[in-house]
């Protein structure tokens, strides 16, 4: 059995190591590509040195965070009434919540460095290569992101599970697997990193790109009808800047931060015996095989991607997605014949069954988005349509739209959840979630290419190139647009079941079999859960406003007395509205930080493990709710403004079109800063109930001692 965990553990690996160096082979030719154009460079630096600036700035403040919680998590592990229960705290949970930190951050700065290098590159491409050598470089920064999540979330997961897993079959004379399943419980808090990184990263990259937005909207397109990405408007630069570090660096540890629970909750759900079966080592290892497999199809989907010459952006991602998928299934039911075995020793082909209810899920939720944000498909062209008649009649259509896109996706939800758990119980729904990411590597590397192109499309407008330039980025952005929307689609999925599984694992941690919602506990505590999404989203939300604000009154004050800038004869002061941003976003991304950290933790002590199971469940179902209403409505009012752009319902000018402008600001914040964030609070709620669960298993809570003490 030993060596099962051993040669397992080591492809994983090696799975890891080979996406890594592979990721790091395309970064490296990126580089190498030669920027003939002075003012592209140009451009191109202003946007790296904000994106950088913001960075560095951020991980000072979240490294003191990381600090303070790996401190408490080093200290709680020294708690006497313990007595050596808490696995999932004391200093090896400490490290490997340093570890998951520092590689989730290190993600975020690959992502940002190949994304500041691809985007100038990409408009400079089209006109000596065309669309296809664009589209491969935009692909190609895409892919480096990809590979780079996964690949680190892997390698630390992996890596520390197996020097734990040693160690503690080393120290304490116990088998290497049961050694495995007690690294399993250590490894939560590397989850826990993951998830603090992601958090900020989501948040404040969202309150920066979308306070830039804002500004550079109101004041350039409304009251100075200049074009998008016009280089006299102050605000445009900042604006380019926030879609790095909020769509690039944020998204990645968003996607990372779900890859790495889906499979924690796997492995803490792999131990726990079915129908009375035995405990089986391989139900811990086919996850980290499945991980490794999604890897592997990844890099293998993104050479033979990068190995042609293609014309046709969305055709070139759904086949690098299929190929990928196609591996996986391939996998899947290999490592299910083959090594996958039930409590008797047999064959488990019923995780199949699981896996690819994960991934059919995953493309059904993302096909959903689509349907509900593309201006093909007729939910946009009615927004349109209703912008005709004004600003009110577009915001009340995009409302519509995006509470009308709960249904089938909760339908789609509700169904892989069934049928994951028809397969294989709890932990069908576990192999559910990491099925879906599985193929995160090559899902992050198409999302990721929507930005790029993005950015490369402002270049090409700033830098002046010509009008077949701009035509080739604006397809290559509508793209990407499209992938956004399905990405966005996909982490909501991937945190919905991910979210579940993780609160399956808290349940088991508890010795929890159910919550009855009438003891007075779990209903508070369902009802604290229902009321956070909603508070967290008010926060985020009201920070854009007020961020989005000062940008605003920077611009109009530039325009105001400069009047050289409109004429273009004098360069806007840039820097001023990067700086507005910058502070912004890290000032107010503090407080959801701490409510959503000590939320979680004050229920689980004050209320006891069932409040804190109602706590989860609650925020569960309504963040779900806002999450997908949120990013399919603001996606909805973007592509109709776009869709006007384009000629229709009055076209570029037009009432109609100021009104879609309206609708888009008013959705810039909940589809790409308030929106995304739920998937991580929940995430994150359910990684530190698992931490803590132990402890408040142990130790009574301030309810049990007062209903005690009342009798």
């Amino acid at each position: 059995m030993s060596n099962k965990v051993v040669v397992s553990l080591v492809l994983a690996l090696v799975a890891a190591l080979i996406t890594i160096l592979y990721a790091f082979l395309i970064f490296y030719k990126i580089g190498k590509i030669k920027i003939k154009n002075k003012k592209v460079e140009d451009v191109s630096a202003y946007i790296r040195s904000g994106a950088m600036t913001f960075l560095k700035r951020e991980y000072k403040i979240i490294i003191i965070f990381v600090i303070i919680v790996a401190v408490v998590l080093a200290l709680l592990g020294l708690i006497p009434a313990l007595n050596g229960k808490a696995e999932g705290v004391g200093w090896q949970s400490s490290l490997c919540f340093i570890v998951g930190a520092a590689f989730s951050a290190l993600t975020g700065l690959i992502g940002m460095l190949i994304a500041t290098k691809s985007n100038s590159r990409t408009a400079d491409c089209v006109q000596e290569k065309g669309i296809s050598g664009a589209l491969k470089v935009a692909f190609s920064g895409g892919a480096v992101l990809g590979l780079s999540v996964v690949g680190f979330g892997l390698l630390g997961l992996a890596g520390l599970s197996f020097i734990f897993a040693a160690g503690i079959s080393g120290a304490h004379n116990v088998t290497l697997d049961d050694g495995l399943e007690n690294a399993a419980k250590i490894v939560t808090g590397y989850g826990l990193g993951c998830s603090m990184i992601a958090l900020f990263a989501r948040v404040g990259g969202g309150i920066y790109t979308k306070a830039a937005d804002v500004g550079a909207d109101i004041v350039g397109k409304i009251e100075q009808n200049i074009p998008e990405d016009d280089p006299r408007n102050p605000a445009t630069i900042a604006d380019n800047v926030g879609d790095n570090v909020g769509d690039v660096a944020g998204m990645g540890s968003d996607l990372c931060e779900s890859y790495v629970g889906s499979i924690i909750s796997a492995l803490t759900l792999g131990s726990v015996a079915i129908n009375g079966n035995n405990y089986e080592i391989t139900r811990l290892l086919f996850p980290l095989l499945i991980a490794a497999c999604g890897l592997i199809a990844a890099v293998l989907s993104v050479i033979i991607i990068r190995s042609r010459q293609w014309k046709n952006p969305q055709l070139t991602l759904s086949i690098a997605t299929y190929i990928a998928t196609g591996i996986v299934v391939v996998a899947t039911i290999l490592l299910s014949i083959f090594f996958l075995k039930d409590g008797n020793g047999n064959a488990e082909p019923k995780a199949i069954g699981a896996v690819c209810a994960g991934l059919i899920c995953g493309i059904l939720v993302g096909k959903i988005a689509e349907i509900y944000t593309s201006s093909d498909y007729k939910a946009v062209k009615e927004i349109a349509k209703e912008s005709e008649t004004g600003h009110a009649t577009n915001i009340i259509a995009g409302f519509s739209v995006g509470l009308k896109s709960t249904f089938l996706t909760i339908v789609a939800l509700a169904a892989g959840i069934i049928v994951s758990f028809l397969f294989l119980k709890e932990y069908g729904i576990a192999l559910a979630a990491v099925g879906m990411l599985s193929t995160a590597g090559i899902t992050i590397s198409v999302d990721g290419y929507g930005p790029i192109s993005d950015n490369a499309g402002g270049i090409a407008q700033m830098s002046g190139l010509p009008e077949e330039v701009r035509h080739v980025t604006d397809h290559l952005d509508s793209v990407g647009n499209t992938t956004a929307a399905i990405g966005k689609g996909f982490c909501i999925g991937s945190a919905t079941f991910t979210a579940l599984a993780l609160l399956l694992s808290y349940a088991h941690s508890v010795n929890l079999e159910a919550a009855d919602l009438l003891k007075t506990e779990v209903f508070v505590g369902l009802l604290i859960g229902g009321m956070l999404p909603f508070l967290f989203s008010a926060l985020v939300i009201s920070s854009v406003g007020k961020a989005g604000n000062k940008m605003v009154v920077e611009v109009r004050r530039q325009f105001a007395e400069n009047p050289g800038i409109l004429t273009g004869t004098v360069v806007p002061d840039y820097d001023k509205c990067i700086d507005i941003s910058t502070k912004a976003s890290l000032k107010e991304m503090i407080l959801p930080g701490v409510i959503a950290v000590l939320t979680p933790i004050a229920v689980g002590f004050a209320l006891g493990k069932y409040a804190l199971a109602g706590l989860l469940a609650g925020g569960l179902l309504s963040a779900i709710m806002l999450a997908v209403f949120m990013a399919n409505a603001g996606g909805a009012w973007d592509n109709a403004k776009k869709y006007i752009e384009e000629g229709h319902n009055g076209g570029k000018g037009s009432l109609s079109h100021q009104a879609s402008i309206t609708g888009d600001t008013v959705g810039d914040p909940l589809k790409d800063t308030a929106g995304p964030a739920m998937d991580i609070l929940i995430k994150l709620m359910s990684i530190i109930a698992l931490i803590i669960a132990p402890i408040i298993s142990t130790l009574p809570s301030l309810w049990d001692l007062i209903v005690e003490a009342i009798g």
